[in-house]
């Protein structure tokens, strides 16, 4: 069992499945992105940068897609809790999976446009 679904044993089974679907759809729209925790929740990163994070609490799920993702998808995340950076996805109500989804994609877009800076940073330090 890796770091990720050891996080997501944490969770009552019904927020389980929510978590999971959530893993899912980011492996699906990004195969390619590293999956660890950081931050105490997963987090996925494409091109040496962060793509989304996602967490579990009481009352809702936080999905982090950084600013860029909530300012792309303003009028669609209206109906929810958000501040610059962060969503919260009430857990009494559906789950936006196409929006999540949405999400991904666009910040999977973001990151592929932009230069690998891994190997940026190791030149540096030469």
């Amino acid at each position: 069992m890796n770091e990720v679904e050891q996080y997501i044993t944490n969770f009552p089974s019904e927020v389980q499945v929510i978590l999971k679907k959530i893993r899912a759809l980011i492996k699906k729209t990004a195969p390619d992105a590293v999956e660890n925790i950081a931050y105490g929740m997963p987090a996925y990163k494409i091109n040496a940068k962060p793509l989304v994070y996602f967490a579990a609490f009481k009352n809702h799920i936080g999905l982090y897609a950084l600013p860029s993702g909530n300012v792309r998808f303003t009028e669609e995340l209206s109906k929810y809790k958000h501040g610059k950076g962060s969503i919260q996805f009430p857990l009494d109500k559906p789950v936006p999976y196409d929006l999540i989804e949405q999400i991904v994609l666009y910040r999977l877009s973001e990151n592929l446009s932009k230069p690998d800076q891994s190997n940026h940073k190791a030149l540096k330090k030469k």
